[in-house]
Order: structure tokens, then sequence, then C-alpha cells
């Protein structure tokens, strides 16, 4: 793991710290599939492999995730999923509505 990426898990806080928070939780992580419209927010971290936050897929939803099956998945031409790394940490509601797709 890089040392951005180990930076970037760092500030993550643990999994329901931002459960009471609502529409001013943060979002810290996007990660996307550039093959296609899937994107996960992660919002909480347990510090091992799994995630909580918003993920735009076949729907839309707030659910769990693991890191090591985003580290997994491959698309064509051996395309991976990767880090925005122009994405900065926002709240909830600017990560809502700002989802295209």
């Amino acid at each position: 793991m890089n040392l951005q990426l180990q930076e970037l898990l760092e500030k993550i806080p643990p999994l329901g710290s931002q459960s009471d928070k609502g529409m001013e939780a943060i979002a810290f992580i996007k990660f996307f599939t550039p093959w296609s419209y899937w994107t996960w927010y992660a919002m909480e971290f347990d510090g091992d492999d799994t995630f909580f936050g918003y993920v735009i897929g076949i729907e839309k939803e707030f659910g769990y995730f693991l890191f090591s099956e985003l580290l997994e998945l491959e698309g064509p031409f051996g395309l991976r999923v990767e880090i925005d790394e122009y994405f900065k940490p926002k709240n909830l509601s600017n990560v809502l509505n700002n989802s295209f797709c």
C-alpha cells in the first residue's frame, strides 16, 4: 500500500462514529471503476478491511464494503478500481447532490 493511501485511510473515522451526523457525515475517499459507473464513497473504516459508505452501483445505497474486494475487482484490459485523487472530503449532502449516476 502506498504512503498516500495509508494517510487517507488513517483520516477516516472508525465504524459507527458518524452515525449521528446525518447529512453532515463526511465522505473521505472516493473509489470508482473507470470502466463503469460504480462508485464507493468511504465514510468510516474499521482500520483493517471494512468500510461503511455510500455506494452508487445498480442502486444508490448505504452499506458496508470490503477494501479487499475493491482491490480484487478487475475490468476490461486489466483496469482496476481507482481512487479519485482530486476528490476532497465533503459532507454527505454535497455527495448526494453531486452524484450523477
